[in-house]
């Protein structure tokens, strides 16, 4: 079995929860990282603790890599089911590397590729079956040719606290492995690519979880206020890593309705705070969201979306929150709404989000989703811009008011203490000062000063950006996490008159995304929901009325495979 043709290689790791699939996708990320390689991995989940299926896709290429696919080159069963839900996966030419009792008969009995192989008692013989992972890190250090001491080097920086005996158990079930491998190679029965690039070593290895807090911290967050929810956690995990290091206070609150209000209380004190959450833990957000709003307050919330309504599929990933997050809260007030591709925007955007809010005193909402917090990939050193954590607080004055009318809508912000001015702010309709009316001008003025703000949002709104040919005559549209599936595709459908334009800010929307449509003779909306909102929302706001949705809302990410078909079939 000779994948030396193959580009990359996709390996799909399946198996239970509790058996160690995680640990094992960080450990070959970052030994095949350090071998010289671009890596890209996603895993999805079941909603339980133990037991159920859950997976791991790993591409490992010479070339970068960085989205999810249907192909798979090798397939490695951990235990008996752990093949069912793949079958419309595994082709002809997937090698299935592991013990013939897991591997489902039609495969065995088909002729199919197989090397049959016992993690299970391999990691016996090195003290428990729990070793199995660490088997399979060996095997595949052993078939890619390198050597036990990059192998021994990462298991020293995973386990450095488990103590010398389990790092030498583990180091005994990777070196069972290493020679399984070795010997696989050495014979010929299963040969993988040798090709190596230089462009990783000086990157790493992050996750979408960690670039929205790096982001953060870029853009001066110094105060974090969540209750854990997948998949934004991992988020609020990332932040109480760094917060000694940064100066960070980490809350997990009681509930989601104190965490938001400690976020704008934080704000109102000159704090500089984000909420992080997902779909069902933002519904208990919104009223806050309102009150924001009201006394126009900075706020900046991660919404990492997940498929509903209700739990839903809480372990999985959809895009369908756009239009909860654009019109959350009561009432009419302004906000921003970024939605990165990739993990150099997440960086850069999370950080803008902190810059915008705070100038112009509005929400400032970050959409992210599972299949980006969860997928792990080389990203080059982030780039910090300059002034983006800039305070903009002023110094009271004794005759202070806090809502003081203003050609743009904003006011100048002080905050109490520094000064000599009173900081007053109420949810009620309120005076320049921040005191209760109900005096009809003055509520008038108080609403269109607020919605003044959206005339220098729009102005300051990012464009969306335009990959492929100039001279386009049809155009994908997409917005989110989907961009670098929907540039796969592009590069796999191989023609010269399809462009792709992404958004990466999806509120407001810049004033040249309907001349950019527009152009295109057949205009296809890509989106993960099964109302294409964002195609609504550009036809609101822009006048554009799509061809064609591709759509996509079973909990599973888009393949560049599935969006090929469905152009193709569209043009």
């Amino acid at each position: 079995m000779d994948l030396t043709g193959r580009k990359d290689i996709s390996i799909v790791l399946s198996g239970e929860a509790g058996q160690g699939i995680q640990t094992l996708e960080q450990l070959l990320l970052r030994l095949f990282k350090g071998a010289g390689l671009y890596v890209y991995s996603y895993s999805e989940f079941m909603s339980r603790i133990r037991g159920g299926n859950n997976s791991t896709q790993l591409r490992l290429s010479p070339e970068r890599v960085d989205c999810f696919i249907d192909r798979i080159d090798i397939f490695v069963p951990f235990g008996p089911g752990a093949m069912d839900r793949f079958h419309d996966r595994i082709s002809a030419s997937t090698v299935i590397l592991g013990d013939n009792e897991h591997i489902d008969t039609r495969y065995r009995k088909g002729g199919h590729p197989i090397v049959n192989v016992s993690f299970a008692e391999m990691a016996k013989q090195a003290g428990s079956p729990l070793y199995a992972n660490i088997v399979v890190m060996g095997l595949f250090a052993g078939l890619y040719g390198l050597g036990l001491d990059r192998v021994e080097a990462q298991m020293r920086r995973t386990f450095k606290k488990a103590g010398d005996e389990i790092l030498a158990k583990n180091m005994h079930a990777a070196g069972l492995g290493h020679a399984f491998g070795s010997s696989v190679a050495a014979s010929g029965t299963l040969v993988l690519p040798a090709g190596r690039a230089s462009e990783p070593a000086g990157e790493m290895v992050t996750n979408g979880a960690e670039t929205i807090v790096l982001g953060g911290l870029a853009g001066g967050c110094n105060f974090v206020s969540s209750y854990p929810m997948s998949p934004s956690t991992d988020v609020l995990v990332y932040f109480a890593r760094y917060a000694e290091q940064f100066g960070v206070i980490v809350e997990q609150a009681e509930d989601e309705i104190s965490a938001i209000n400690m976020a704008i209380a934080s704000w109102y004190a000159g704090g500089r705070a984000m909420v992080t959450t997902s779909g069902g833990g933002f519904a208990l957000m919104t009223e806050a969201m309102s009150l924001a709003g009201a006394i126009e307050s900075p706020l900046v919330v991660h919404l990492g979306q997940r498929p509903g309504p209700a739990t839903g599929l809480p372990t999985r990933t959809e895009q369908g929150d756009l239009n909860f997050a654009l019109y959350s809260g009561h009432g009419e007030f302004p906000r921003v709404i970024y939605a990165p591709g990739d993990f150099t925007q997440a960086f850069q955007l999370t950080q803008r989000a902190f810059f915008v809010a705070d100038k112009h005193q509005v929400p400032a909402l970050v959409l992210t989703d599972q299949y980006f917090i969860d997928s792990n990939c080389c990203v080059p050193p982030f780039t910090i811009e300059p002034g983006m954590d800039k305070n903009h607080i002023v110094e009271t004055a004794a005759d202070y008011k806090r809502f003081r009318l203003t050609d743009n809508g904003i006011s100048p912000r002080g905050v109490p203490g520094y000064g000599k001015g009173i900081v007053c702010v109420d949810s009620d309709e309120h005076t320049e000062a921040g005191y209760i009316t109900e005096d009809s001008e003055v509520r008038r003025a108080m609403v269109d000063k607020r919605l003044k703000k959206l005339e220098a949002l729009e102005e300051e709104a990012l464009p969306p950006a335009l990959y492929g040919p100039r001279d386009y005559a049809h155009l994908l549209v997409c917005w989110g996490s989907t961009l670098h599936c929907v540039l796969e595709a592009l590069r796999g459908l191989g023609r010269k008159d399809i462009a792709v334009l992404h958004f990466s800010q999806v509120y407001p929307i810049h004033r040249d995304a309907a001349g950019l449509i527009e152009r295109a003779k057949k205009k296809i909306i890509i989106e993960g929901n099964a109302t294409s909102q964002f195609g609504a929302l550009l036809k609101l706001h822009a006048g554009t009325i799509f061809d064609h949705a591709v759509l996509k809302y079973d909990g599973m990410p888009f393949t560049p495979e599935q969006i090929i078909g469905a152009v193709e079939r569209a043009l």
